[in-house]
């Protein structure tokens, strides 16, 4: 039973960034800028706590490295997008949303290999979904800005969607 909690826990975490922009494709509309920057900024700060777990919940070294990559990526992330949203009268939330913060809860239950496992699986899943969503809006988006924003952002995303997939190749420590 934890452990089918443990998955449609971290279904729902990958399939949030996908869920947010099909919502609004199935509408007929693309992402607004602002819509787009609550959502890299919830993804930042999700990211960012995940990967804060990561350091004490991880079994593999690399996946503890892995994690500390993204903190600081994401943390620096959400920098720049506070300042691109002052500078362009648009806002950035300040915490998780109910719904991220019910993404972390699976996570909290797991240790070692499995956290390792599971993190690594929604690391591929979830930098898959942002680099769809961040290439659309890295030419969709209204405010340049925002466009250039989301363009040079994609190359650190691909980074660690590709460190990610390195990770899955390596074979997990045991669980401790």
């Amino acid at each position: 039973m934890k452990s089918t909690l443990a998955i449609l826990g971290c279904l729902a975490l990958c399939s949030l960034t996908a869920s947010a922009q099909k919502e609004h494709a199935d509408k007929g509309k693309p992402m607004t800028d602002q819509q787009f920057l609550d959502m890299a900024a919830q993804t930042d700060m999700l990211e960012a706590h995940l990967g804060q777990m990561a350091a004490d919940q991880a079994a593999s070294q690399d996946v503890k490295d892995y994690a500390s990559m993204l903190v600081t990526d994401h943390t620096g992330d959400y920098q720049q997008l506070t300042a691109l949203a002052a500078k362009d009268g648009l806002t950035v939330p300040t915490g998780l949303d109910a719904a991220h913060d019910k993404m972390i809860a699976p996570f909290e239950k797991l240790k070692g290999a499995a956290f390792d496992s599971r993190y690594t699986h929604e690391m591929i899943a979830g930098h898959t979904e942002a680099i769809g969503v961040f290439t659309k809006e890295s030419s969709d988006a209204q405010n340049a800005d925002v466009k250039a924003y989301a363009s040079a952002t994609l190359p650190t995303l691909n980074k660690h969607l590709d460190a990610a997939k390195n990770l899955s190749k390596k074979p997990s420590p045991s669980t401790k």
